[in-house]
């Protein structure tokens, strides 16, 4: 089964305060060992899958590059990097390809490189059209700038583009959201991922609020109500302008404009990462055969990385497995075939119970409120999963 291939860059112009993601600022003289490091750790894939017992398909339909900020690499460091994937890779001529970009750095050398390097869908952090709002977390572009990013990659025919909005930011008002929403829809992007404002301890807005300090504009935060209805406002929105919502947060005009790379994910194919705090599975491709199906991940600290810490990789029995298809499944809209899952039965009958799921048949999917609320769903899940399987970790060391 072909393999989508994920690229983690981790460097920044600089750090937003909300991120959570194992990215930050690095001197550029870092850039050039760590694209030496990705080539090394690329080449040695297949030796990495042949020692947890997986053959690795020579074949990728989907390549994404993400962090971080890719395009801050130099051109020619971005060729290099795609040009190794092609070296370990036989790229299906059909295959999603996707970088993420941070409004503001698509130079025109930029824009040719991604072109020469095969790019076929753009990502745009773009999180606000309110400039206030942008700035506030850290964020350096301005609403005209996203416009006429927006505008030149159409011109030489990029135009698979997603903008990515997060709902809760501060200052952020329900005007001003519809505000950013409307010029999604107004900017005819064919996709548009939505998220909701994330608290937790990994961000320094997060840890902030938790604080209930007013650095980084904490104090300027909506609420936990107004954040969510936030989301269901731009749903609405979405919809009715026929960009329909697909998965929690990922809503396209078609489903041949879904993000497949992303589908990867939800669906249990199989993928794998190299870089900073890269994840991958590998599956059998019947896991009812001995071996089932295995994640493991990279560091997600460059200093280890660069020095080569090990992976630690986690075996997967097949009857995880089935709960993971479960409440990864039900991220889709569409939904998932409740057969063979009486493993999670009790749960299934909680979120029933609480209006979290709805059931047609065989096929239950969340509804509005379970999306709402999707992470105490997925928490039950996991919760019976846990009382039912037991899995270990393994080190698996990636030379």
């Amino acid at each position: 089964m072909p393999v989508g291939l994920y690229i983690s860059v981790p460097f920044c112009r600089s750090k937003c305060s909300y991120c959570n993601f194992a990215s930050d600022v690095f001197s550029k003289s870092a850039y050039e060992n760590y694209v030496l490091r990705l080539i090394e750790d690329m080449a040695g894939a297949r030796q990495v899958a042949s020692g947890l017992g997986f053959t690795l398909d020579p074949t990728a339909d989907s390549i994404f590059l993400g962090g971080g900020t890719p395009s801050i690499l130099e051109t020619q460091q971005l060729v290099r990097i795609f040009a190794a994937v092609r070296d370990q890779f036989r790229i299906s001529s059909d295959a999603e390809i996707t970088v993420e970009c941070a409004p503001g750095t698509l130079t025109e050398p930029l824009i040719e490189t991604l072109l020469q390097c095969g790019v076929n869908r753009v990502s745009l952090g773009v999180q606000s059209f309110v400039d206030q709002e942008a700035q506030s977390v850290g964020r350096l572009h301005k609403r005209t700038t996203v416009l006429e990013e927006i505008r030149r990659l159409r011109e030489v025919g990029l135009t698979n583009i997603n903008v990515d909005l997060i709902a809760g930011l501060p200052h952020q008002t329900a005007d001003s959201w519809s505000y950013s929403v409307s010029e999604v829809i107004a900017a005819e992007v064919p996709h548009a991922s939505i998220y909701m404002l994330e608290v937790d301890e990994d961000s320094r807005l997060g840890s902030e609020l938790m604080a209930g300090g007013v650095r980084y504009h904490a104090h300027f935060v909506p609420e936990e109500d107004a954040i969510a209805d936030f989301y269901q406002q731009a749903c609405e929105m979405l919809d009715s302008a026929g960009i329909k919502q697909y998965e929690i947060s990922n809503f396209a005009r078609s489903e041949s404009e879904q993000s497949r790379h992303n589908l990867k994910y939800w669906t249990r194919q199989p993928y794998i990462g190299f870089g900073v705090d890269a994840h991958s599975m590998l599956r059998k491709a019947e896991e009812e055969t001995a071996g089932k199906s295995v994640r493991f991940a990279t560091p997600d600290s460059l200093d280890a990385y660069m020095n080569r810490v090990a992976h630690a990789a986690t075996p997967v029995s097949a009857e995880a497995a089935l709960e993971e298809e479960f409440f990864l499944g039900l991220r889709l809209n569409r939904g998932i075939n409740l057969e063979h899952l009486e493993a999670v039965e009790d749960a299934i009958t909680e979120c029933l119970r609480d209006g979290l799921l709805e059931q047609q048949g065989s096929i239950a999917r969340l509804t509005a409120r379970g999306r709402l609320l999707s992470n105490e769903v997925f928490a039950r899940f996991l919760a019976d999963a846990a009382e039912e399987t037991k899995v270990g970790t393994v080190n698996v060391n990636p030379r």
